[in-house]
């Protein structure tokens, strides 16, 4: 049995990669996020392919269990995983709640680490890995310093498992955008006028996101950077001081 598997599925970049795996060779998608509601909303508005919702907290240590011993019970072949779960806040560290920011690292880098270890166990050669990172992995960003963190992560992690992989035929890409017009703004507290970076710079379409994305992988290519705009910061990440793009752009 071929799957699909995409986290944060239930809104925005995770409901545009499930109605892009519409168009693959798969006998299952398997969508998680925590609101299942939301999830069926999803499959019942997208789903042509048959989908199984698991909704559950990828967070708790339990619920990544629970997945293990549900693709032990399956066992299929996981032809595509996506790792969209994720979210960040804006604002000073020091004025921040330490659980909020604790729950950033819980989401965008553990629990990824750990779906994708799990996860691995069932995939085989032509399988794809797509994890969601960000423009703010290429330059951290102040005020948004822990979840520029953990998107530097997983920019590093998928470019060093995507060597580990290359003898098992297995492709990992980050794809890397710029904001997006999606829930992601609102949890994260950047409404109009609070950030003037987020207000001026160019937004990218989810829906041309997830596509970029998916052909990207197939392409085995790495990273994935939509518009010319941010392949551009993307090329000066590379020449110019850190410190210096960070004072041209601050959040």
């Amino acid at each position: 049995m071929n799957i699909a598997v995409i986290t944060g599925a239930s809104s925005g970049l995770g409901v545009e990669f499930y109605k892009e795996m519409q168009k693959e060779d798969l006998d299952e998608i398997w969508i998680m996020a925590r609101r299942k509601g939301k999830l069926d909303e999803v499959a019942e508005k997208y789903g042509k392919i048959k989908t199984r919702v698991v909704a559950m907290d990828i967070t708790a240590r339990e619920n990544i269990e629970k997945y293990s011993l549900l693709l032990k019970e399956e066992n299929p072949n996981v032809k595509f995983l996506i790792n969209n779960a994720g979210f960040g806040t804006i604002g000073n560290l020091d004025e921040a709640d330490y659980k909020v920011q604790g729950d950033i690292v819980n989401l965008n880098v553990r629990a990824l680490t750990e779906i994708t270890a799990v996860s691995l166990h069932y995939m085989q050669k032509g399988s794809k890995i797509i994890n969601t990172c960000s423009i703010a992995s290429f330059v951290p960003n102040a005020r948004m310093t822990v979840y520029s963190a953990s998107k530097a992560y997983v920019l590093s992690f998928t470019k060093s498992l995507r060597y580990e992989l290359k003898k098992r035929g297995i492709n990992v890409t980050a794809v890397c955008p710029g904001p997006m017009s999606t829930e992601f703004l609102e949890v994260a507290g950047i409404d109009k006028g609070v950030s003037k970076t987020f207000d001026t710079l160019p937004y990218c379409d989810p829906e041309k996101v997830a596509r970029l994305a998916v052909k990207a992988s197939k392409k085995g290519r790495c990273v994935c950077t939509p518009r010319a705009f941010y392949k551009f910061y993307r090329f000066l990440a590379k020449v110019l001081p850190h410190s210096w793009l960070m004072g041209a752009s601050k959040t």
